[in-house]
């Protein structure tokens, strides 16, 4: 059986509509619309739903983007946010299994994340999460990052599916990452060098 390939680009705001069209009118993670990085908790809450869909499309309108989407022909199936970790503060707090360590500050514009994924429905377990990744990777390339990483799910830390908008360890590690710190259990920070 063939192996589908998904074309991976980046969130630019002609492709508003596919990422709106991918997360449905509610917003996928409870109406967070991918600001659960992007600010603290108690900004963040009273957002939820309408009101983080427009500042999120307002970050996407006005650039650079801030992750690429995943299709299947001209279906959307699939978001990972990625980008300067200077854009999402609150994945560099020091209490999370994401925080920067000391050779690759949040502030360096060069060191970018991988922080959150999200694949439609009926394409889980496709391999869309793989794409992305990959797709990231190249866009990162592009962008001038010296590095990425991510604070992914190990294969022994057993959550929902839900919990995996992080990630599983094994596709990054498939995709070149090595582990540099495991700063939470279950949650090893990972870094491919660019």
């Amino acid at each position: 059986m063939a192996k589908t390939v998904f074309d991976v680009l980046p969130l630019t705001p002609e492709r508003w509509p596919d990422l709106e069209n991918l997360f449905g009118p509610q917003g996928p993670c409870y109406g967070c619309w991918c600001n659960h990085f992007r600010m603290p908790q108690k900004q963040r809450m009273p957002l939820l739903g309408e009101g983080a869909r427009r500042l999120f499309e307002e970050r996407v309108r006005t650039g650079p983007p801030p992750g690429v989407l995943a299709y299947d022909a001209d279906m959307p199936v699939g978001w990972l946010q990625v980008g300067p970790r200077a854009d999402i503060p609150e994945w560099n707090n020091p209490r999370r299994a994401s925080t920067p360590l000391a050779d690759a500050p949040a502030e360096d514009e060069r060191n970018w994340a991988a922080s959150c994924f999200f694949v439609r429905k009926g394409f889980r377990g496709k391999g869309v999460t793989a794409a992305l990744l990959d797709g990231a990777i190249g866009f990162a390339r592009e962008s001038g990052a010296r590095l990425l990483e991510a604070a992914a799910m190990d294969h022994e830390f057993k959550r929902s599916s839900e919990g995996l908008y992080v990630g599983p360890e094994r596709v990054f590690l498939r995709a070149g990452f090595t582990e540099v710190a495991r700063q939470k259990p279950g949650r090893p920070l990972l870094r491919l060098a660019l």
